[in-house]
């Protein structure tokens, strides 16, 4: 696909080199805006769009009120640019956010934890909001219509929907918001492929169709997975595909995990293939050792349920 574009009689036209805005790039984006009620800015990876808003918005001894058992790259990533200047803490979503944070931080539900934020509580800090939605999506939950400044999605998980995506995006409320955050991506170089953006407008068509029939499934395994004696907690949040349960320990979680045939052992959620995976792997102690997330997809939901329970007895 072009990366640049030739000028129009010495004038620059609105596409003139791919790493400022590429056509299909543009298509995307009036895609999600809509989808969310706002104006997006496409990124190549949630963390890339995560990285690029605060880098824009905040500044150094600024400090971001994170959501607790939100999704925990998010705090490795703020870690990362502590030398930087930027602060965090993270705090009790289902409650008002702390006083002083110049950026609140919400998980709608948090990953893998799957508490849902104060939307109110959280819209009424005068500090900006930003919801990370990638779980809900926007066939689920619109945060702009909740009082929140911003939505973030890793669009590789449910938007992209086919794990062949890896793209992040931002949908500010305010349109200078978003130009000024365009500027900084074309500035940084933190820009989309146009190849993944063109997939990523694919998957969009089939959005609604699967986030219903994912949400159904995940909730008839949550009720059952409820009722099984090697399971202590279940948590759903009554939306989205993601369900996480926490069996005795690491290794009853880890025989679990390498047990399923159906259900592949990997990491990421969204797609239209069931995943689960044991995340003390990469969380540590801020999760139960026992947790697995389960993302459920679009198999059949009894071969779902029968591979599971294969699994639970296993363990």
């Amino acid at each position: 696909m072009e990366v640049i574009w030739p000028y129009d009689h010495g004038e620059v036209g609105e596409f003139f080199y791919a790493r400022y805005g590429h056509p299909e790039v543009a298509a995307a984006e009036t895609a999600l805006g809509a989808l969310d009620g706002g104006t997006a800015v496409l990124f190549p990876s949630g963390t890339g769009a995560a990285t690029a808003l605060v880098l824009s918005l905040l500044r150094p001894g600024d400090t971001i009120a994170l959501a607790a058992g939100a999704y925990y790259g998010t705090g490795r990533l703020f870690e990362t640019l502590a030398p930087w200047g930027l602060r965090h803490v993270e705090y009790d979503q289902t409650g008002p956010p702390p006083d002083g944070a110049k950026l609140v931080w919400a998980e709608a539900p948090a990953n893998p934890m799957l508490t849902m934020p104060d939307m109110a509580s959280a819209a009424a800090h005068p500090a900006p909001l930003l919801v990370d939605s990638t779980v809900a999506t926007p066939i689920d939950l619109r945060p702009l219509e909740h009082g929140a400044d911003y939505v973030l999605h890793s669009a590789t998980k449910a938007l992209g929907g086919h794990d062949d995506v890896l793209l992040g995006v931002v949908v500010c409320r305010d349109p200078a918001a978003a130009d000024a955050l365009r500027r900084f991506r074309g500035l940084t170089g933190i820009s989309p492929a146009a190849e993944q953006a063109r997939l990523l407008r694919r998957s969009l068509h089939t959005l609604e169709v699967r986030v219903r029939r994912q949400a159904a499934t995940a909730a008839l395994l949550a009720e059952r997975l409820a009722d099984q004696p090697g399971v202590r907690t279940v948590r759903y949040p009554g939306l989205g595909c993601l369900v996480s349960f926490d069996v005795a320990d690491a290794g009853a979680a880890r025989r679990v995990e390498t047990a399923t045939r159906l259900v592949t052992n990997a990491t990421s959620l969204g797609g239209v293939h069931s995943l689960i995976e044991a995340r003390h792997r990469w969380e540590g102690d801020r999760i139960p050792s026992g947790l697995l997330r389960l993302s459920v997809g679009l198999e059949d939901p009894e071969e779902l349920w029968a591979d599971l329970a294969h699994a639970l007895d296993s363990a």
